[in-house]
C-alpha cells in the first residue's frame, strides 16, 4: 500500500498540503510556484516543482550500511530512490535529506493582513554545529570530495558529523526574484538567531554556531497572484514574518530534537563548553581543588551544582572571553575581568555574594600575569580558573 495512505497532515493551506509519510515529510504545491532550493537535484530557482521532501535518510550514528547505499547510488540515483518509494515524479521533486526524526518537526505560522508565512524546521546541532569560516575539512576536486584536514590544532573536532537543520518556507504571496533571494538571507538569520538564544558553541572553534557543516532549505512561494511581494529584509513585515516563523520553529524543532530547553542551557557545560570545559577535565581538576569529601560530596549534587541559576555568571565569563579573543579586551584588562567573573561565580555557588572580595583575593593569582589572547594559550588557564571558582565557591558554601 501507498505511504500516501498513511499520511499525516501536519500543515494545510490553499497553496500547499504538508504530510508526514513515517520517515518523509511531504509537501504537496497545490498551484505553480516558484522554488529555491539547496536540493542537489532539481535545486536552485525553479518554476516546475511540485513536491518538496524532507526525510530521515539514516540514523545519526554508524549507520554504515545506509551510508553505503546512498553513496553508491550518488545524488541523482538516490533522488529517484526516494521519489520511487514515495511514489512521486523524480523530474518535478525536490528532496533534502537529514539524520532526523521526522517526528520531531517545528512548525510556526505568522500573518500579516492577506500574508501567511509557515516554517517546518527539522534540526540537530549537538554533533555538527559550527561558525561560518571554520577551518573546512573538506575539498570538492574533479568532481570528489577530498579531505583536506586530519587534526589540526585550531579545530577542536575537526571533520562533518551528524545533525543538520532543514527548513521548508512556505509563503502565501508571491515574491519577484529578488525578494525570494533575500528571503533565504532573512531566513538564515533568523535560524543563526535561535542558536545564538540558546548560546549554542561551534564544535570546530570557540565561537558561536551559526548553523550546521549541512543545513538546507527550500521556500515556495505561488509563481502568480495579488500582493506581490518585492522585498524579504527585516523592515518588510514579509521579512518580519520570515524571521519570527523560522526562529519559532527552529527552536522547537531543537527542542524536541535535541532536548535543548531553555531552561537546561543554565549550565556551566553549556556556557563554557565551547572554551573546552568538559564534564571529563573538569572533575579530574576539581580533585586537585577539593579533598576527597568536598569532591565526593559535589559529584553525589552534580545537578544541582551545574545547573545552580546563580552559576549563570558563567555566561557572563564566556562574554569576557569572547570580547578577549575578538580583541575588544587587552590581556591586561581581560585577565582583571575574568579574575572578576570567576569571583563572581564563586560568591553564586557559596550563595554569599557579601565573600566577592575574598573570593577574588584567593582567585587573582589563578591566571598568569603574561596572558596571551591566542586560544591556544588562553583558553586552558581561562577553563582552569572557571573550575577553580566552582570549587571555591563549593568550599565556601558549608564553611561556618
Amino acid at each position: 500500500m501507498s505511504s500516501a495512505a498513511h499520511a499525516l497532515p501536519v500543515f494545510d493551506s490553499p497553496f500547499a498540503l504538508v504530510a508526514r509519510r513515517g520517515r518523509h515529510v511531504v509537501a504537496e504545491l497545490r498551484m505553480p510556484a516558484k522554488v529555491l532550493s539547496t536540493c542537489s537535484v532539481n535545486g536552485g530557482l525553479r518554476a516546475d516543482v511540485r513536491h518538496l521532501v524532507n526525510h530521515q535518510s539514516c540514523e545519526p550514528v554508524k549507520h554504515q550500511e545506509r551510508f553505503a547505499y546512498i553513496t553508491g547510488l550518488g545524488p541523482e540515483g538516490y533522488h529517484r530512490s526516494v521519489c520511487d518509494e514515495l511514489e512521486l515524479a523524480p523530474g518535478t521533486t525536490a528532496v533534502m535529506g537529514t539524520a532526523a526524526a521526522m517526528q520531531y518537526l517545528g512548525i510556526a505560522t505568522h500573518t500579516h493582513g492577506e500574508l501567511s508565512i509557515t516554517a517546518i524546521v527539522t534540526g540537530g546541532v549537538t554533533g555538527n554545529a559550527g561558525s561560518a569560516g571554520d577551518t573546512a575539512c573538506y575539498d570538492e576536486a574533479d568532481g570528489k570530495w577530498v579531505r583536506t584536514v586530519l587534526a589540526d590544532a585550531a579545530t577542536k573536532q575537526p571533520g562533518t558529523h551528524s545533525g543538520t537543520i532543514n527548513t521548508l518556507l512556505f509563503l502565501s504571496a508571491p515574491l519577484s526574484d529578488a525578494a525570494l533571494a533575500r528571503a533565504a538571507m532573512t531566513m538564515t538569520e533568523a535560524k543563526t538567531s535561535a542558536l545564538l538564544e540558546l548560546a549554542i558553541g561551534s564544535l570546530s572553534s570557540w565561537r558561536l554556531a551559526t548553523g550546521t557543516g549541512t543545513d538546507q532549505y527550500a521556500i515556495a512561494a505561488p509563481a502568480a497572484g495579488p500582493a506581490a511581494r518585492t522585498w524579504t529584509g527585516k523592515h518588510t513585515k514579509a521579512g518580519e514574518l520570515i524571521g519570527r516563523a523560522v526562529r519559532d520553529a527552529t527552536l522547537e524543532a531543537l527542542r524536541w530534537g535535541n532536548g535543548l530547553e531553555r531552561s537546561y542551557t543554565r549550565s556551566i557545560f553549556h556556557a563554557l563548553g565551547r572554551f573546552g570545559l568538559k564534564e571529563e577535565t573538569f572533575k579530574t581538576q576539581l580533585a586537585g581543588f577539593l579533598d576527597a569529601a568536598q569532591c565526593q560530596l559535589l559529584k553525589d549534587n552534580w545537578n544541582p551544582v551545574i545547573y545552580e541559576p546563580q552559576t549563570a555568571a558563567a555566561y557572563a565569563f564566556a562574554a569576557v572571553l569572547d570580547r578577549t579573543l575578538a580583541g575588544t579586551l587587552a590581556p591586561a584588562t581581560a585577565r582583571e575581568a575574568l579574575i572578576n567573573q570567576a569571583a563572581l561565580l564563586a560568591a553564586g555557588l557559596a550563595t554569599r555574594p557579601e565573600a566577592f572580595p575574598s573570593l577574588r583575593a584567593e582567585l587573582v593569582n589563578a591566571l598568569p600575569v603574561d596572558l596571551a589572547v591566542a586560544p591556544e594559550s588562553l583558553l586552558p588557564a581561562a577553563v582552569e580558573l572557571g573550575t577553580r571558582a566552582i570549587a571555591l565557591g563549593w568550599q565556601r558554601k558549608w564553611q561556618r
